[in-house]
């Protein structure tokens, strides 16, 4: 019997109904409600520091969070961390280094980072096979390509379709991608080469019930989990 979807709060759920709140509101919130997992999107300072990003609502102006990355760690609790890293370095230690702070303040995991860059997926696993980390890796599928030349935007459709090899250079446990790539290549991909499958970000209530059907992903990561735990918890019913 396939296992149930689990479900990622993206920021803590910055789009819930009830109002405009803060992402560590929103963390705390998300994980009351009783979401699995929520991610938290990192970037790296030039002085070396760690800032969790967050979506203001109203003007749509992506900031750094004022709460801090350890203050939203520890909010998390007990529900699981989904960083998705949104800064490469060369060796990927700076990458590690944010995971490992993270997983030091969290209880048992696995918990999951996601990255669209080879390399620091690459770093990433090595370090948690060597340490004995329980962590998932996933590299990220899908992208804006707004702007490109239409050449340059199909071929990078195009590989994204098809990115079995990027996929295996990685050494990522884990696709991450867009729905839409999920439904038309992603999904089959996943299953036929024994990777779980991470879906971003349905929100509607539709892709919600599809996405939520036992086996058809691992971890739906929405900015409703209100939503989305309603529909499973009927689902479940």
């Amino acid at each position: 019997m396939p296992h149930r979807v689990l479900i990622s709060a993206h920021r803590g759920g910055a789009g819930h109904e009830t109002g405009n709140e803060n992402t560590l509101a929103a963390v705390s919130r998300a994980v009351a409600e009783g979401a699995d997992y929520v991610e938290l999107d990192l970037q790296r300072r030039r002085d070396g520091s760690l800032v969790v990003l967050h979506d203001d609502p109203e003007s749509g102006a992506v900031t750094p969070d004022p709460a801090g990355y350890e203050s939203l760690l520890a909010a998390l609790r007990p529900a699981r961390a989904h960083l998705d890293l949104k800064f490469g370095t060369a060796d990927g230690r700076a990458e590690i280094d944010a995971v490992r702070q993270a997983l030091a303040l969290l209880g048992p995991g696995p918990h999951v980072a996601t990255t669209g860059r080879v390399r620091t997926a690459r770093a990433l696993r090595a370090w948690a096979d060597a340490e004995g980390v329980d962590l998932k890796v996933g590299i990220s599928i899908g992208g804006t390509v707004a702007g490109l030349p239409l050449r340059e935007q199909a071929r990078r459709r195009w590989a994204e379709l098809f990115p079995w090899g990027k996929v295996a250079a990685s050494g990522a446990d884990v696709i991450a991608a867009h729905y839409v790539l999920a439904f038309l290549t992603l999904r089959r991909l996943a299953r036929r080469r024994g990777r779980d499958l991470l879906v971003w970000t349905p929100d509607h209530p539709a892709l919600l019930r599809y996405w939520l059907r036992p086996g058809r992903a691992w971890l739906v990561t929405t900015n409703h989990p209100d939503r989305a735990l309603t529909i499973r918890a009927t689902r479940e019913g």
